[in-house]
């Protein structure tokens, strides 16, 4: 089903990582798109709490592991001034259970998620439904039985009024070229402007293993610079250009 945008004022969104190359390929991400605003940075869970409190967001973005006041740490305030998603490369069982148990609306791992998915989780998790990546909410122990994180999840959904989502992975088809699911994200990336260092620290990668996906998206799109790259991935290449 089509992404559908929120009607209405643009959703004020505020991004907290302590990374800079991250916060700043998140907040690109996020402003491609004119129904939602990046309006503010954190580095921390206290610049978080103080930012949140002078701009609130509808949204903050907030990672787990961060110097000083960590995300965890910070939660419990967050959660009484605004909805917030952790968004992080965490996805220890324990760290996501109590990020739940502490308000998080929603928990999204890096590396699981295409930008596509992201921008609707940031709607969805404002609209009131609980959003974790999938590898969260279908998760099972050996003898068969949903584990505790999946109890956890369910129950945390209790207090939402609407089903949880398990963001689906995106599975390659003709119009993606033959892309494997990484080089799908990678070029998604690609296409929203960003340089190989910023996709590197966004699915944290390499700058190396970028420039190899890089090289193997360029061949399967017949391409030979990032702009005849993004021009095909959107659907926008000369007929004279051979796909």
């Amino acid at each position: 089903m089509p992404d559908q945008a929120l009607s209405g004022p643009p959703l004020r969104v505020l991004v907290a990582d302590d990374n800079p190359v991250v916060r700043a390929g998140l907040s690109a991400l996020l402003s491609a798109h004119p129904d939602i605003e990046v309006v503010a940075e954190a580095s921390n869970g206290e610049e978080a709490k103080t930012l949140t409190g002078e701009h609130r967001p509808d949204v903050v973005l907030l990672d787990v592991r961060m110097p000083g006041t960590d995300g965890l740490t910070a939660l419990p305030e967050l959660v009484r001034l605004t909805t917030v998603m952790m968004l992080t490369y965490s996805r220890e069982p324990e760290v996501v259970a109590e990020a739940l148990r502490r308000g998080a609306s929603g928990y999204l791992v890096h590396g699981e998620f295409t930008v596509p998915e992201l921008i609707t989780a940031v709607r969805d998790v404002r609209r009131g439904r609980l959003t974790v990546s999938s590898s969260l909410s279908v998760s099972y122990e050996p003898n068969g039985n949903p584990s505790h994180l999946q109890s956890i999840v369910a129950q945390s959904s209790k207090a939402w009024p609407t089903r949880v989502t398990g963001l689906p992975r995106r599975t390659v088809n003709r119009l993606d070229f033959g892309l494997s699911s990484r080089e799908v994200e990678v070029m998604d990336l690609i296409a929203a402007g960003m340089n190989n260092r910023q996709i590197a620290a966004t699915c944290f990668i390499s700058e190396k293993t970028v420039k190899n996906h890089i090289n193997r998206i360029f061949a399967k799109l017949h391409s030979a610079t990032r702009s005849e790259a993004i021009a095909h991935w959107l659907g926008t290449a000369r007929e004279g250009w051979s796909r």
